[in-house]
């Protein structure tokens, strides 16, 4: 690995397998997470409420961390709080089974997430160069995504083997987790001098007017399409809708994983070689095409298709994205940057769910899933006319 890729330096290949562990460990408990709130007696309503409220704080908190971490000058804190603060939220769900006490358990998994996610960025940010970024986050992408290619298939073994024993599975999965937050004290970080600012919670939020003219049109582009990027769940509730049984809904989404573990290296490593901007909007037609397929096809084999193309467009966008914004932004601002982009595209992710939900059961799942395909294209049009300018300055403003 290090001879092949040098640039996969030891504070790189450390990151990747804490996010490959402590992927592993949620997505254990992701696809039995709806059947375990069930059965202590959380209706659907509740579960919504309490998924999009925990993915809220965490798009909110991604921001603000970010944000302190840059005028701190230090990211390894927040990095080791918050995946330690997400391994810890796995026991404490299997404690007790009050609603009070799996919203404050979620919530502790999802702050920790908003804590760790733009400084983490940052770090990889800092160990690469301009012409390694795209290689960089994509090697974490795919490191990331074989976590959530081992958890399912850990969960499916246990729960063959005890079923529904839900409160165990999530004890088993602070293991990983553990392990996760032990690779992080292997990190170390130098010191730099904090700048002596406060930083209020929603003060992130005025970085995006504020900043230069590139981060500006590239962000507000990734934004609007975050509004039609509705969550993965309503793919999986289109197959089943139209008769898919559940072992061949989750096969395909492990090989959509797959695919996407694969991929994400070698399309970063390509990004830095051909361009950051036409691979990720080669990720957006894919997107269409996938989204377009999705409001029409009636067979198992054509959603197989689906989902493995569905893979490229990850792979072609998620770290892409990262590492475009890091390019044509100054290091010392990158988890301001970075924050406020995962922050805000969380939040309209949320938006774009209950959009997507409202326009299916108006007009039809046809509609729901044509309509993001068609802003997905408007998007990559507006991305093909800015230009993309690497930073030269490190002075913030117009």
């Amino acid at each position: 690995m290090r001879k092949l890729f040098p640039y996969i330096t030891r504070p790189i290949l450390v990151l990747s397998l804490v996010s490959l562990f402590t992927d592993m460990a949620s997505e254990m408990l992701y696809p039995v997470m709806p059947a375990f709130l069930e059965s202590i007696g959380f209706s659907i309503l509740l579960i919504g409420l309490l998924e999009g409220l925990a993915e809220m704080i965490a798009g909110l908190s991604k921001g603000y961390f970010g944000k302190r971490s840059d005028i701190q000058q230090k990211r390894l804190p927040f990095v080791q709080l918050g995946y330690a603060l997400s391994a810890i939220s796995k026991p404490m769900m299997a404690l007790l089974s009050y609603p009070l006490w799996i919203f404050f358990a979620r919530t502790t998994d999802r702050v920790g997430k908003g804590l760790r996610s733009a400084p983490r960025d940052a770090m990889l940010n800092a160990n690469a160069s301009k012409e390694t970024k795209a290689s960089v986050f994509g090697f974490h992408r795919s490191m990331d995504t074989i976590g959530a290619i081992v958890g399912p298939l850990l969960a499916l073994i246990y729960l063959q083997c005890y079923p529904q024993d839900y409160k165990n599975l999530f004890l088993l999965a602070f293991i990983p987790g553990l392990i996760a937050v032990i690779f992080t004290w292997s990190l170390k970080e130098e010191k730099k001098a904090a700048r002596g600012e406060r930083v209020k919670f929603f003060s992130f939020l005025s970085y995006l007017p504020n900043a230069k003219k590139p981060y500006r049109q590239l962000v507000i582009g990734l934004l609007a399409f975050a509004l039609v990027n509705s969550s993965d769940v309503l793919l999986l509730l289109r197959m089943k809708q139209i008769g898919i049984d559940d072992v061949t809904i989750i096969s395909m989404y492990i090989g959509y994983n797959i695919i996407y573990a694969l991929l994400a290296f070698p399309i970063g490593i390509l990004a830095d070689k051909v361009s950051i901007k036409y691979i990720f909007i080669a990720g957006l037609l894919i997107f269409a095409v996938v989204y377009t397929g999705f409001a029409y096809a009636e067979s198992a084999t054509t959603y197989y298709i689906l989902f493995a193309c569905y893979g490229i467009y990850a792979a072609a966008t998620e770290g892409i994205a990262k590492a475009w914004i890091t390019n044509i932004t100054p290091k010392e601002e990158a988890g301001t940057a970075i924050g406020t982009y995962t922050g805000l595209s969380s939040i309209a992710a949320f938006f774009a769910s209950a959009l997507a939900g409202l326009i299916w059961s108006v007009a039809g799942a046809g509609w729901a899933f044509g309509i993001s395909a068609a802003v997905a294209l408007l998007v990559g049009a507006y991305l093909v006319s800015i230009p993309f300018q690497r930073v030269v300055s490190s002075a913030n403003g117009a």
